[in-house]
């Protein structure tokens, strides 16, 4: 914890609420007080250290709520570590991560837990915490769903995908959603007909569609909104909150507007990939289009309007990055000759504040919203609001100092991210990350990383706050 006095001057002070030319004073690696900038309050504040923000944005810290470093998938494991990872993440403005610790099947969540717990502990640059992925639900893991709760872990992760690996059928749904109920966790829900796509993945290689692109073309957006309905429903049926993660389909969010029309606790995340890449990237020659399949999968261009609309319109609340790079070389190659051998995932988590602040420049959003949808809402969701997500007399002093100018081409040469290829590869965009501290202490510090493995912290998660 810095004890350090820090004191931010005349920046844009940006949250989800307001913007508001402001001083911001720091002690104990916490946000002390806020006043308008050239007030007498401020004028009389004193600190160890002074650090200009004129001309910048001055925003909390992203709070990225689905993450995964070192997932094991399809025979290997994503590339970022959680040290290589976090790091990556703070360069892109974003100070807390939510990955997610793996029940192997036939094993106790206690136990795929401590072992998230172990590959994390002091290797992260900013804080992080855990959901679960429930991949056997039986009476004695949904009575450990209970404990987890109390620690802290008090979301779970289901899947209606991958038979044989994460998937869960409707009758484990449902008793884990009644748990759920009873417990105030939130279920998170990967929505899309698994059983039904792993019979047109076999007819595809059977006519001999191996390339990229036949993932995107198998796994049906029909099938996608088709598993989002039926979600909702087992969670209606079961009393219970959703939160449908990656949602890319223009049809799966008419689901979920649909289900919030009737008021129901039903909440949708997409990500960067759906609103800024397609179906093009996944038809890329020479096996390039490997490099963007992940699951759901990009679809045509067209679903991105309706995505953007819903954000606008609050149909969709956050935006996540599902982090889960594999390299071109050796991991996404796997799968030459047979798309469903690529491991899913591309990565992200570098890139997202970035890629929304562009969305700004582009009138997708606004600017409140983009803190709205990145930091405050996912804060919310996931029980750390008002320590993170927001600058708040009390909150952590998780502080991003904002170029709103400066130009940048995203690029793999530059990313601080272990992969050795960009999902937006000389894309140009306005804006970028100039110092980020995380509980007070300077991690980036005008453009050179500061920050040490072992400063990021577990942070103990209270239950979702929109119910």
């Amino acid at each position: 914890m810095s004890s350090i006095r820090t004191l931010i001057r005349g920046g844009l002070v940006i949250t989800a609420s307001d913007e508001l030319h402001a001083d911001v004073l720091i002690e104990d690696g916490r946000v002390a007080a806020l006043a308008a900038h050239g007030t007498a309050a401020a004028a009389t504040w004193t600190a160890d250290r002074t650090i200009d923000a004129s001309g910048k944005y001055v925003i909390p810290g992203g709070v990225d709520a689905h993450t995964h470093m070192e997932l094991p998938f399809g025979g290997t494991a994503a590339s970022d570590t959680f040290e290589t990872g976090t790091r990556a993440a703070a360069w892109g403005g974003t100070t807390t991560i939510v990955d997610f610790a793996v029940q192997t099947p036939g094993h106790a969540l206690r136990e795929g837990l401590d072992t998230w717990y172990a590959k994390a502990d002091g290797k992260c640059a900013v804080d992080y915490a855990f959901h679960m992925i429930l991949s056997d639900v039986n009476e004695r893991t949904l009575k450990e769903m209970d404990h987890l709760v109390g620690e802290g872990v008090t979301s779970f992760k289901l899947f209606m995908a991958y038979p044989g690996v994460f998937y869960s059928d409707d009758g484990q749904i449902l008793r884990a959603m009644q748990r759920a109920s009873g417990n105030s966790g939130l279920i998170m829900m990967h929505a899309e007909n698994g059983i039904a796509i792993d019979v047109l993945v076999e007819q595809a290689l059977a006519r001999g569609e191996t390339d990229p692109r036949h993932h995107g073309e198998v796994r049906k957006v029909l099938l996608e909104a088709e598993a989002t309905h039926r979600a909702i429903q087992l969670a209606r049926v079961a009393g219970s909150p959703l939160y449908v993660v990656h949602v890319s389909a223009e049809e799966a969010v008419a689901e979920l507007a649909a289900a919030r029309d009737k008021g129901l606790p039903v909440f949708g995340e997409t990500c960067p990939q759906y609103l800024f890449l397609s179906t093009d990237n996944l038809a890329e020659p020479d096996f390039q289009g490997a490099k963007y399949v992940c699951s759901t999968p990009l679809r045509p261009r067209e679903h991105q309007a309706a995505l953007w609309r819903g954000l606008r319109t609050n149909d969709l609340q956050v935006v996540s990055t599902d982090h889960c790079p594999f390299c071109f070389r050796g991991q996404k190659e796997l799968g030459r000759g047979d798309f469903s051998k690529i491991p899913n995932g591309l990565p992200g988590v570098e890139n997202r504040m970035d890629l929304l602040h562009q969305a700004v420049l582009d009138g997708h959003i606004g600017r409140r919203r983009w803190i709205e949808i990145a930091c405050a809402t996912p804060a919310r969701m996931f029980g750390l609001y008002p320590q993170k997500g927001t600058i708040a007399p009390g909150s952590d002093a998780d502080i991003v100092l904002y170029d709103p100018h400066a130009e940048q081409v995203i690029s793999a040469e530059t990313h601080h991210m272990n992969v050795d290829y960009s999902a937006y590869e000389g894309k140009r965009i306005t804006g970028r990350v100039d110092t980020v501290l995380s509980r007070g202490e300077l991690v980036i510090d005008r453009r050179e990383f500061t920050g040490r493995a072992g400063h990021g912290a577990f942070i103990h998660r209270s239950t979702c706050q929109y119910l």
